[in-house]
């Protein structure tokens, strides 16, 4: 599978959550490959998106998300759990996609009654899902060590185009999770995430 580019993260930050879905997540870790697909993200942008951790202006925390798009942003949230961002936009402009969420496609993973080895992974119910960040990056292997790594390099880290031949299910719209405070903000349909129906 081709790595996306500095190019295709360079697009608007709308676009970028909509069209990462799908795509698979990789992971090279201690001379093995993992690898999630992608099924649930949300988008940050700018200092005016009260949710946006750039909201509060350029900090040594935020200063990857005004770096150059392509890179990745890891946090930790409740002291334990990591968070991975892929920054977008331009440099400068502080936006971010997060990877909220992800299915294992580990062939090994049992099939239900019914289903068959060509059955779509995003219908395949709990089996295999990641359905959180921190759960993603804890299975991935991602931490702080990572955070501004550039996500366009074939090490480590990065993403992968989806692919073509199979359909995607809807993409659904909906409000981000956890930004009760982010007043107007956080009422933005900007999490997208693949309907479990086709």
């Amino acid at each position: 599978m081709k790595i996306l580019s500095r190019r295709f993260y360079s697009q608007n930050t709308i676009k970028i959550a909509q069209e990462l879905l799908g795509c698979f997540l990789v992971r090279e870790y201690r001379g093995k490959i993992m690898k999630v697909i992608i099924t649930e993200t949300e988008a940050y942008i700018g200092e005016n998106d009260l949710a946006c951790h750039a909201s509060r202006g350029r900090t040594p925390r935020t200063e990857v998300m005004y770096g150059v798009p392509g890179h990745a942003y890891v946090y930790m949230i409740y002291g334990m759990y990591h968070c991975l961002n892929v920054v977008t936009e331009e440099k400068d402009f502080p936006a971010a996609v997060l990877i909220r969420g992800g299915i294992n496609p580990s062939p090994a993973l049992p099939l239900a009654k019914g289903e068959s080895p060509g059955f779509p992974l995003w219908q395949r119910g709990t089996k295999g899902d990641l359905n959180g960040p921190g759960k993603l990056c804890r299975f991935l292997k991602i931490d702080r060590k990572l955070n501004t790594w550039d996500l366009t390099k074939s090490e480590k880290l990065w993403i992968e185009e989806r692919d073509s031949k199979i359909k995607l299910p809807k993409v659904i719209k909906s409000r981000r999770i956890g930004i009760d405070y982010a007043k107007h903000c956080k009422e933005y349909l900007w999490r997208y995430s693949l309907s479990s129906r086709t």
